[in-house]
């Protein structure tokens, strides 16, 4: 399709002017007709966050998006963009990005009276209608809104009082775009103030100059409720003119939490074809997240980041496929055994309160992968504390297997062949994970594995970690061994 590229040939075509907010509403109602998802790529919001966005769309309204770190809040903010047209004409050479048939800046409406119809116009993609700021406490007004630019004025040998010295910030330069502008509670008070006509008027005020520009911006507005309190506020009058506040939530269940995690994991096909994660590895990284976000030992304000179970499932992929290159082996399955690899995903994702540092945070991070390997555990066998008794008990097999005297000792490097081998010694064990529908090929060893660890956390059995060993025993045996000075 050939565009117009003058202003005459576009007076010619069907194009009328429309605002952003107006032109957002439109297309989200097309996607709505058409029973679409305007926001495809975010997951578990569909009945909360969701149709609250939908409706500030439909309103018109600028948008406050309030949530704890790792929400989606920029990702969402990101996505707006797919809901403007295509490509929008501009005045070609406008700082301002002008509506040829309603250009609001003296440049742009100067460059019409002197060309006329044959003002060249350029087509602007819809991607380069988005501006994203971070607000930190060193933020200008003269960044945001913009200031006198003296190089300008001697260039172009004008003098101060000229609007043509005037370099326009972030926010005139994103007329007719969406501007994002994140951790607002950071940005100082008389920075926001700043803001106040430009959402109301569309006044901007400029080193003496006032100018009535009615500015077309769609402002998206994000925050952290605990920067309120630790960092910054937002200005009452500014809240007041953001017309909808929208919460945002962590995913309320494992379903969920596991496919945001696999859609945002960078994890390439070659790396999934050599390295099997079972299904149940990756809800044991939901729990760890759930259970972070319960922990006495987390500063539950300032939440935990979707971004660890992320972190966490790259690197679980990473740890397997470390001891498979060592072992020269072609491809491998994860086990539990490899969770102690993600470690380093979880204590840098962490805020800690008084207790919790005064544990130090891998202490903290061990501590909540077991109480997320319980829950594991519990999702799929039987509680050995409420389980039937003595030779009725689904575990008894097991139990006099380590009561015996035996022991079991898995290493991290451990060839699949060596960690199965291992794992078939215990009496019992392969039948109960069988029982318990672990009965495909890569996957019972993990229900083999699971039911050791998960017993070592009842004290059924002992599990003792040594660097890169984790030996199974009865839990008396350690106590007789040093009664009678066996060392092992």
């Amino acid at each position: 399709m050939t565009r117009p590229t003058t202003l005459g040939a576009l007076k010619k075509t069907d194009y009328e002017p429309k605002s952003i907010k107006l032109e957002l509403r439109n297309n989200l109602i097309k996607k709505l007709e058409a029973g679409k998802s305007a926001f495809p790529e975010i997951k578990g919001f569909e009945d909360t966050v969701i149709p609250d966005l939908e409706r500030a769309i439909l309103s018109g309204h600028n948008m406050l998006l309030l949530g704890l770190r790792g929400q989606a809040k920029t990702r969402i903010a990101r996505l707006l963009v797919e809901l403007l047209d295509e490509y929008t004409p501009c005045i070609s050479g406008s700082d301002i990005m002008d509506d040829p048939l309603a250009p609001i800046s003296s440049e742009g409406q100067r460059m019409i009276e002197e060309n006329g119809d044959e003002t060249p116009i350029q087509w602007i993609h819809r991607s380069e209608r988005f501006v994203e700021k971070l607000a930190t406490p060193d933020v200008s007004i003269a960044d945001l809104i913009g200031d006198v630019d003296p190089i300008k004025a001697a260039t172009l040998k004008l003098p101060y009082s000229d609007e043509r010295v005037i370099h326009f910030g972030l926010v005139p330069r994103s007329h007719r775009s969406i501007f994002v502008l994140n951790e607002l509670p950071d940005l100082q008070a008389r920075i926001q103030v700043a803001l106040f006509n430009i959402l109301q008027e569309g006044d901007i005020q400029i080193r003496g100059f006032k100018l009535r520009m009615p500015l077309d911006i769609q402002f998206v507005f994000t925050a952290n409720p605990e920067d309120y309190t630790n960092r910054g506020s937002i200005v009452t009058p500014l809240k007041d003119r953001i017309e909808s506040q929208i919460l945002t939530h962590y995913p309320k269940t494992l379903d969920i939490a596991k496919s945001i995690t696999r859609q945002e994991a960078r994890i390439s096909e070659e790396r999934k074809s050599k390295v099997y994660v079972p299904s149940i590895l990756e809800d044991f990284i939901e729990l760890i997240a759930f259970k972070a976000r319960e922990s006495e030992y987390v500063d539950e304000n300032s939440g935990v980041s979707a971004r660890m179970s992320i972190s966490a499932l790259e690197n679980l992929y990473s740890t397997a496929e470390r001891r498979m290159i060592r072992n020269k082996e072609k491809n491998t399955t994860a086990r539990i055994t490899d969770f102690w690899g993600i470690i380093p995903s979880i204590t840098g994702k962490l805020e800690l309160v008084y207790e919790g540092e005064q544990n130090g945070p891998y202490e903290v991070a061990l501590s909540i992968i077991e109480s997320a390997l319980q829950d594991l555990f519990l999702m799929n066998f039987k509680n050995p504390d409420s389980a039937s008794q003595g030779a009725e008990s689904p575990y008894v097999d097991i139990k006099n297997y380590f009561e015996d005297g035996n022991k079991i000792q898995l290493l991290n490097d451990d060839t699949h062949g060596k960690y199965v081998k291992k794992l078939s010694q215990v009496a019992g064990l392969k039948a109960l994970a069988k029982l318990n529908n672990f009965d495909d090929g890569k996957d019972m060893a993990i229900g083999m594995e699971l039911i050791l660890h998960g017993l070592s956390t009842f004290n059924v059995i002992e599990r003792e970690i040594v660097e890169q060993k984790f030996q199974f025993s009865d839990p008396l045996s350690g106590m007789f061994d040093d009664d009678l000075g066996i060392d092992e």
